[in-house]
C-alpha cells in the first residue's frame, strides 16, 4: 500500500483523468505511482497538501465527516481583517443555509511560500491579510465562503496541514511517500 503527500500547485485539476474538453494539468502530470487516488479534494484555484492513497479504508477515514480531521489553511484575504471577523470565523458562520463548525483562526505574518503562478492580483490601495484557519469539516469551497461571509474575500488559499502532516520540505508539484510513523 502507498500513501503520498503531494503539494498541489495552483490551477491543477484534482483528478488523474482528463475530460476531452478539459485543459490544463491534472495529478497525472506530477504523480507516477499507479492506483493512488486523492483522499479529499482541493479546488483548481487552491494549492497545498493533498494526500493520495491506494488504501480504501484510509481514504474513507480521511474523507468521512464523522472523523473530523483538522485541516489547516493559510489564507490571504483582501483587506485588514480584525478581531470581530476572526471571532465570527471562530464561532462558525452561516454559509449555504447552514452554520459551519467553529474554526480556529488567527492572523499570521505572510508565510514563506513559493510565488503563485500566475500571481494574485495586486492593488496598491487595498491591503491584504494572512490568516491561519483550522477546520474540522470540509464543505465545498468552505474557506472561501467563510472569509467572504465575514467581509474578506480570499485571494490565495493554501492547505498547509492535515492532522499532524504539513507541506514542510515540499515545493509545488513535489510529492513523497509517507513513512510508516506518519
Amino acid at each position: 500500500m502507498a500513501t503520498l503527500i503531494f503539494y498541489k500547485p495552483f490551477n491543477v485539476l484534482c483528478q488523474f483523468s482528463r475530460d476531452e474538453a478539459e485543459t490544463g494539468q491534472t495529478l497525472a502530470d506530477f504523480v507516477v505511482i499507479p492506483n493512488v487516488y486523492p483522499a479529499g479534494r482541493l479546488d483548481r484555484d487552491s494549492e497545498g497538501l493533498l494526500l493520495l492513497t491506494d488504501d480504501g479504508p484510509l481514504q474513507h477515514r480521511l474523507t468521512d465527516p464523522r472523523f473530523a480531521h483538522p485541516r489547516t489553511y493559510w489564507v490571504q484575504v483582501e483587506g485588514e481583517i480584525g478581531a470581530e471577523a476572526l471571532e465570527q470565523l471562530n464561532k462558525g458562520v452561516s454559509i449555504q443555509g447552514s452554520r459551519t463548525r467553529p474554526a480556529v483562526s488567527r492572523v499570521i505574518e505572510p508565510p514563506d511560500v513559493p510565488e503563485r503562478i500566475p500571481p494574485i492580483r495586486y492593488r496598491k490601495s487595498i491591503p491584504t491579510s494572512w490568516l491561519e484557519i483550522t477546520l474540522t469539516e470540509g464543505r465545498n469551497r468552505q474557506v472561501r465562503r467563510m472569509t467572504a461571509a465575514v467581509g474578506f474575500p480570499t485571494l490565495r488559499l493554501i492547505r498547509h496541514g492535515l492532522g499532524g502532516l504539513t507541506l514542510e520540505g515540499l515545493q509545488p508539484g513535489e510529492w513523497r511517500v509517507l513513512t510508516a510513523g506518519e
